[in-house]
């Protein structure tokens, strides 16, 4: 378990900006940022740790609604998306993160401190990586110039990827040279800041270094860290920022937890998402209480206003013939306005009609990783002005161990790396489901301890974790149904249950599910626009569009259009939906 310093970590909201932000500071010139001439080199360090959570939770939006992990609530993709969106990202890399981690990396490395410059190239890799993801082509080599190149141009991606590998070989070779006398930083909310830290960040520059390969499809690549056995493995490694439960001065909590658990309605989930935890296998997932917490337990008797359905009135009514074809010729059994009828009540992919007074109703985020509610069948609502669960003290996913076997599980197949795909599958799902059940040390026993019910046989009570608690019988169920699925399928089947299985353990992570789907266009049975002239008339975000702030105030910056691959993407046009 990493040390968690919720002190410091309060300061995230000080940091932290919406993926819709727009600041009135010029982008070379951050009045509220930490410079190298009046700041502690600790103290800087403290910064690009929360700088570094504040670039990936800002991808939540963009990167959750394309991959359908969060709802999309437009019709069109060029409705979903402004230019302004990413603002907030941009700022806060360029004007931000990479300035600061430039100068924690020239600070320590003039004092011979090698696990600060070290993991500060890890973060920076990192980042290039995540600008790459998102837009493709960005600026690298002439950024940071100063007034000497005031508009510096974008890079190709594969160079700025090649820049980012470089960046893990120099990190991994200088944290190497640590010793037990080597300062550490006063705070290091990832790996802790104490003695062997560095290994922490040398495995995951190696598993960035997977990460990396596995877009490229260079098994070779992959093996070759594998081989080498220093990568994240287990749930020690993980790397995952830590929130706090602080409400006031400042807000310390979970994005997520800030949406669900105040005064106002939360974000709408993800029908299809939902759905493949609740409903797509014969076994209801392991995870699924702990994921989404439900608000009503009984959608059949809505009013019709509540429902606003694209195409009919309710989920219950008749489809008219001809206009559900797109959906029935991906998947029959794809969820159609909600989720399920016992409560799972989100969005479908697309669905722009107006917002009704559905607060009450929508399923909200959960126990993982938002430190929401534990969904008990208490049905209760969560607008509570932030009273509820584990107050917010959840984590962002941002490279799990169980990731990581997906990733090689994946690799085994699409990339020749050599590796058991079946053992791996098995592993990433186990892993995974330990990871976010280990969240219910953090429900209260006045919860858990509910009484539900009575026992028909024995009239001994039983309890809320008795009743809707997951039991080992639960797992080898789920994990069963799982295996037995892989070995029925055929190597493009299997590649599929990989990519499913992979999806639904990246809950909270919309970054590495949106690359997910444009390296591979799985699972298989994503949704299309819910509207069919939607449908058949909005392509995909293939990339997403620059900022405002970089097209309007850069001038060497031309905007682009989102069917724009990213160099890694390879996938033929119109390869997904």
């Amino acid at each position: 378990m990493k040390h968690i310093y919720i002190l410091i970590i309060a300061f995230v909201a000080l940091f932290s900006s919406s993926c819709n932000d727009v600041f009135d500071l010029d982008i070379n010139t951050n009045p509220n940022a930490v410079t190298p001439d009046n700041a502690e080199l600790d103290f800087l360090y403290n910064q690009v740790q929360l700088s570094m959570e504040n670039v990936f939770s800002n991808t939540w939006y963009p990167a959750g609604t394309a991959s359908r992990m969060r709802a999309m609530t437009s019709f069109f993709y060029n409705e979903a998306y402004a230019p302004t969106t990413f603002d907030g990202i941009w700022r806060n890399a360029y004007a931000n993160l990479i300035p600061d981690l430039d100068a924690v990396i020239a600070q320590a490395s003039a004092g011979g401190l090698v696990i600060h410059s070290g993991s500060a190239k890890v973060m920076k890799a990192y980042t290039l990586l995540l600008l790459v993801d998102m837009f493709g082509n960005v600026p690298f080599s002439e950024f940071g110039a100063g007034v000497d190149i005031i508009a510096p141009k974008v890079d190709d991606g594969a160079s700025v990827y090649a820049a980012a590998n470089a960046l893990l070989d120099e990190a991994i070779a200088e944290l190497s040279t640590a010793t037990p006398t080597t300062a550490v930083p006063d705070l290091d909310i990832f790996y802790g800041g104490e003695e062997g830290s560095e290994q922490g960040w040398i495995k995951l520059a190696n598993t960035l270094k997977i990460k990396l390969a596995l877009n490229t499809k260079d098994g070779g690549a992959i093996s070759a860290v594998v081989n080498g056995g220093n990568f994240i493995s287990s749930a020690s490694d993980d790397w995952q920022f830590q929130y706090g439960n602080s409400r006031d001065n400042p807000n310390s909590r979970h994005p997520f937890y800030n949406d669900s658990y105040e005064a106002n309605d939360g974000q709408y989930m993800s029908n299809y998402y939902m759905w493949l935890l609740d409903g797509s296998k014969s076994v209801e997932d392991p995870r699924l209480r702990l994921y989404f917490y439900r608000q009503d337990g009984n959608l059949t008797n809505e009013d019709p206003n509540i429902w606003d359905c694209v195409l009919t009135q309710t989920p219950f009514d008749l489809i008219p013939p001809g206009q559900f074809d797109h959906y029935l010729a991906v998947d029959p059994n794809l969820p159609f306005c909600i989720a399920s009828e016992d409560g799972y009540f989100g969005r479908d992919h697309g669905n722009g009609q107006g917002i009704p007074p559905d607060g009450p109703i929508r399923t909200v985020y959960g126990l993982y990783p938002a430190g929401g509610l534990w969904d008990d069948n208490s049905f209760d609502f969560t607008q509570n002005d932030g009273v509820d669960g584990a107050l917010g003290a959840g984590i962002q996913p941002i490279l799990l161990s169980s990731f990581v076997d997906f990733m090689r599980a994946e690799a085994a197949i699409a990339a020749n790396s050599g590796e058991d795909a079946r053992a791996l599958l098995e592993s990433g799902v186990r892993k995974s489901i330990d990871k976010v059940l280990s969240f219910m040390d953090l429900v209260p026993a006045s919860v858990t301890g509910r009484v539900v019910g009575t026992d028909p046989v024995t009239m001994e009570p039983i309890t809320a974790a008795q009743n809707y608690g997951v039991t080992s019988d639960d797992i080898e169920a789920y994990v069963a149904e799982v295996m037995g699925n892989f070995d029925a399928a055929d190597a493009t089947g299997q590649l599929d249950i990989i990519a499913t299985e992979y999806y639904i353990a990246l809950w909270g992570n919309g970054l590495d599910a949106y690359n997910l789907y444009r390296r591979t266009g799985l699972p298989s049975n994503m949704p299309p626009l819910i509207d069919p002239q939607a449908a058949t008339s909005s392509s995909f975000v293939r990339s997403h569009l620059y900022p405002a702030v970089h097209v309007n105030l850069n001038s060497n910056a031309t905007q682009k259009n989102t069917d724009t691959q990213v160099f890694w993407d390879t996938n033929a046009a119109g390869f997904i939906d």
